[in-house]
């Protein structure tokens, strides 16, 4: 984690050069008071439209990438097994064509999302690529686990802190921490990489101000599957803040792409 917290303290600090001093405050939150609701104590805004930026990893976010390019991630030999077998045309016959859309790979699909409040202890996130939802529920767990779904059991709370980074630059005060369990096996890629219904996701959303006032979201995953994975698998994908809703399309679930 202290890795994952150098990079996006030095992505965000960098973001912010040349930002007014107005909008950079917006994100400088203090610790939640005594008796607020989490929608209240929110240290950062995440609602709204938001659009993928992607700048890394094209050939297997923006194309399905050829089966046995597992590259960069770090598969066990049963993860190998499962990834050699894929056949996406067995999984649109099984209903499973929203095996690459779980919580473990979603915010690595290119598209949009839409982040709302449900209710004052639950943050929404849907997105129009493979038209998930996303629960995001503050405070204690439900007592008895649901059948395992793609999306699963997203517990959230708010991280709060901060300080001031290179060049003097203030780094996020807060930030909202996510940890899924109870997930359908599914995969990390397209192309038939695998992670199983054991696998934890614990995802960090950032927000950051351009220096054009545009807004950045920064959301790093950690995926740990002690089946599948040698080591945890990091990725962190970023966001631009829309002012609407243009754009937005709603696209069912592909096995293809």
């Amino acid at each position: 984690m202290n890795t994952r917290h150098t990079l996006v303290v030095a992505l965000l600090a960098a973001a912010s050069l040349g930002a007014p001093a107005a909008v950079r405050a917006q994100n400088r939150g203090g610790p939640p008071q005594a008796g607020q609701t989490p929608k209240a104590a929110a240290p950062i805004d995440l609602t709204g439209y938001w659009v993928s930026i992607v700048t890394e990893d094209w050939r297997y976010r923006m194309v399905t990438p050829a089966k046995g390019d597992y590259q960069s991630v770090p598969m066990t030999a049963d993860a190998a097994k499962v990834a050699d077998a894929w056949d996406p045309a067995a999984d649109e016959a099984a209903g499973n064509q929203c095996k690459s859309y779980g919580a473990a790979a979603i915010m690595r699909v290119p598209g949009r999302i839409h982040v709302t409040w449900q209710d004052d202890e639950t943050l929404r996130l849907d997105t129009d690529a493979g038209m998930q939802t996303r629960l995001f529920r503050f405070g204690p767990s439900r007592a008895k686990p649901a059948e395992p779904t793609w999306q699963g059991e997203a517990a959230a709370q708010w991280e709060t802190g901060g300080g001031r980074g290179r060049g003097g630059n203030p780094t996020p005060r807060g930030s909202l921490k996510v940890t899924t369990t109870n997930l359908r096996a599914g995969y990390l890629r397209k192309n038939g990489v695998p992670y199983s219904e054991s696998a934890i996701v614990t995802e960090y959303f950032d927000v950051a101000p351009l220096g054009n006032g545009d807004q950045l979201l920064v959301v790093t995953s950690v995926v740990e599957d002690s089946r599948y994975l040698r080591q945890p698998f990091i990725v962190s994908s970023q966001f631009k803040k829309q002012a609407d809703a243009s754009g937005w399309d709603p696209t069912p679930c592909s096995a293809t792409w």
